[in-house]
């Protein structure tokens, strides 16, 4: 019998195989050193150098009368970033690790709808995420909380202790968006039992935080005029005033169990299974409880749960993974980016833009609308288009080897051409799911 576990391998917890690449021999091997030895991280902007550049533009559109609008130098950061996302994805050596930044990029979610945020998202990445991503998950929640790109897109950057000096003096108070998602979605989650006075105290301890984004150094600054003075009351503990107390709040949030529960069911919806087998659930959520918020324990032990291998194909991909998917099937090369973020566009998943603080869907449910999948065949075919040089059974079973049903053979042989065969290959329930 052949032996399904290499494909399933760069299928469940990678972005599927590349045309003409080999796959893992020993996959649970090629996982763990995904994790243990990372590749060169990109290259890209600072944030600092983002900003900077902001600024550049808007002084630039305020000596011009208000034209040009102001992004001459913003834009092709942000097309260079989207770029460069979405060749690392299409030629990824380690895509495990990939799967799991955009986890966490999701988890900690900022969103391009916010066109203050959209040209620092690929400097969150760089500077808030990867860097954590194998280290404690406590480090990563203060990169991420801190980063100017979360302080500006949940508006916490304008937050005033309404008895501040600033607060005082400009009438102006508190804004609690940080701190409820914080609260919400990236620790404790609504049956960690916080309370409407918990996100209040913690958005007092949140002031202060800020972004310099006219001025040196074009970062996070800390301003003690807007910092709400006294003491916070959060979880039924009390919390000084200072610049110290928000670092200390999130690293406590970091540290309780309901987090590590949370987390645990995410991880466990995300490369598992949409309703979280509770038996990987516990495992997860004791190995971050055991390692302190280890993520580097957390990813080497995910690809160990015999859950994870149980029930093949269980997911639906959603846009992003399955427009992936394909391009690599066809071993697109890196100069054909732009076909992966177009087809993440149309698909209704554009890169780095969901509508919401809590991401993108993780479930069937969020994707399987009969418009979604409609999409899917028509950018199916379009992209199909490209492929008239290629074998279409060896684009099959590349991409699916053992999982390739025998009617989806028997369809993709009677197809009266490469674009439609290559079509029926991606739109094949088992290329639809991972």
């Amino acid at each position: 019998m052949i032996d399904a576990m290499p494909h399933l391998a760069v299928i469940r917890f990678g972005l599927g195989p590349r045309l003409n690449e080999p796959l893992p021999t020993d996959p649970r091997a090629w996982l763990a050193a995904q994790v243990t030895t990372a590749a060169p991280p990109p290259e890209g902007p600072s944030v600092s150098e983002t900003l900077k550049a902001r600024d550049a533009d808007i002084r630039d559109r305020d000596a011009n009368g208000g034209t040009p609008p102001g992004q001459a130098r913003v834009v092709p950061i942000i097309r260079a970033d989207q770029r460069a996302w979405a060749e690392r994805r299409l030629t990824a050596t380690q895509p495990y690790r990939e799967r799991l930044v955009d986890f966490w990029m999701n988890h900690f979610t900022v969103s391009g709808r916010n066109g203050g945020t959209r040209f620092m998202i690929g400097a969150y990445e760089r500077e808030a995420i990867r860097p954590h991503l194998t280290g404690r998950f406590a480090d990563m929640l203060v990169a991420a909380t801190f980063h100017p790109a979360m302080l500006n897109y949940l508006n916490a950057n304008t937050s005033i202790g309404p008895n501040s000096p600033a607060g005082q003096r400009n009438r102006r108070g508190l804004n609690e968006n940080l701190a409820r998602e914080v609260l919400e979605l990236h620790t404790l989650s609504p049956a960690g039992g916080y309370t409407q006075g918990d996100v209040t105290e913690f958005a007092k301890v949140l002031t202060g935080w800020s972004v310099a984004e006219r001025a040196e150094p074009f970062n996070t600054v800390f301003r003690p005029q807007a910092h709400e003075p006294g003491q916070k009351h959060i979880l039924g503990r009390t919390w000084d005033a200072g610049q110290e107390s928000a670092e200390q709040v999130l690293r406590f949030l970091a540290q309780q169990p309901a987090t590590h529960r949370h987390l645990a069911v995410k991880l466990a919806r995300h490369f598992v299974a949409d309703d979280p087998p509770p038996g990987a659930v516990r495992r997860i959520e004791g190995a971050l409880r055991d390692t302190d918020g280890d993520l580097g324990a957390v990813a080497a032990m995910l690809p160990t749960l015999e859950e994870a291998w149980a029930a093949p194909l269980s997911k639906l991909r959603p846009p992003k993974d399955w427009v992936l998917a394909v391009c690599r099937a066809m071993a697109l090369p890196p100069e054909r980016a732009e076909a992966a973020i177009g087809g993440m566009a149309s698909l209704g998943q554009p890169l780095w833009s969901p509508p919401q603080p809590n991401g993108w869907p993780d479930t069937a449910e969020g994707w399987a609308a009969p418009e979604g999948l409609m999409r899917r065949v028509d950018w199916a075919n379009t992209v199909s288009a490209r492929g008239q040089q290629l074998d279409v059974r060896v684009v099959a079973d590349a991409a699916l080897g053992p999982l390739l049903r025998a009617e989806t053979v028997t369809a993709v042989m009677r197809a009266g051409s490469v674009r439609e065969a290559l079509t029926l290959t991606f739109l094949s329930p088992e290329f639809m799911r991972r």
